[in-house]
């Protein structure tokens, strides 16, 4: 199901790098049609009995844009982890962006 809002303005290339065990980190890029003053914003959820988070620790590129997100004290299960990144933009409807990624397989 394709989400509500501009096409071309959701994120692409998502992709998630654990390191060290308990560090992971997620990045993507802007829509190729995303408005300049869209702001995105990363939550997960680790498996479907836990609560929805938003990443703590953005990483920005220079128009001080959440291009990416640090998250720490990870560990990994079993189960699928939910990744969702939604913008918010003045000017029009972001389409959400949504992903099950098995962490151990990362």
């Amino acid at each position: 199901p394709v989400s509500a809002g501009m096409n071309g303005s959701a994120i692409g290339n998502f992709s998630c790098v654990i390191y060290n065990i308990f560090l992971m980190n997620c990045t993507w890029q802007a829509g190729r049609d995303a408005p300049a003053d869209t702001q995105y914003f990363l939550y997960w959820q680790k498996s479907g009995d836990e609560e929805e988070v938003e990443c703590e620790l953005y990483i920005k590129d220079k128009n001080h844009r959440n291009m990416g997100c640090i998250f720490q004290n990870v560990s990994i299960g079993t189960e699928k982890a939910y990744f969702l990144v939604n913008g918010s933009s003045k000017d029009s409807l972001i389409q959400f962006y949504d992903e099950y990624i098995d962490l151990y397989k990362i």
